[in-house]
């Protein structure tokens, strides 16, 4: 199964945390000092919050997150027939957890995420994409 993801950078993770679990009605699943995730079955979401040291507050990014190997190369493909550059990350850790990935970047600039979680790991994790956005560009701009 297939679940929208949507991860927000916050100021006060404290306060974010007390907020969307009164929205959607429940705990985070997963809870840490810079960190909090919710996987929602209804509606079907996979929202995050973190708190981060670059201070940037907002949507971070939008994604899919796949159910099976499978799934994740499905959406793979459908990007691939569209010509839509991607940037590949396997086995990345990041989040509390270890998942393969691809990234692409809609036209509006927009950080979209797909990936697949293999397993929980005990540390946030250095394999953010920060700089998706640059380098799916040139990607994009060599084909």
């Amino acid at each position: 199964m297939k679940r929208m993801h949507i991860h927000i950078a916050v100021e006060d993770l404290e306060k974010s945390v007390k907020f969307y679990s009164a929205l959607i009605g429940q705990q985070p699943s997963v809870k840490k000092n810079d960190y909090a995730k919710w996987e929602v079955t209804n509606p079907s979401v996979n929202l995050a919050i973190s708190q981060r040291s670059d201070n940037k507050i907002g949507i971070d990014h939008i994604g899919i997150q796949a159910g099976t190997g499978e799934e994740l190369t499905e959406l793979y493909d459908q990007l691939g027939k569209a010509s839509i550059a991607t940037m590949q990350q396997t086995g990345a850790k990041c989040c509390y957890a270890e998942s393969d990935k691809h990234w692409a970047v809609d036209p509006s600039g927009v950080a979209w995420e797909m990936f697949h979680t293999m397993r929980e790991v005990a540390v946030y994790g250095d394999d953010r994409a920060q700089d998706v956005r640059s380098v799916v560009a040139s990607v994009d701009a060599s084909t």
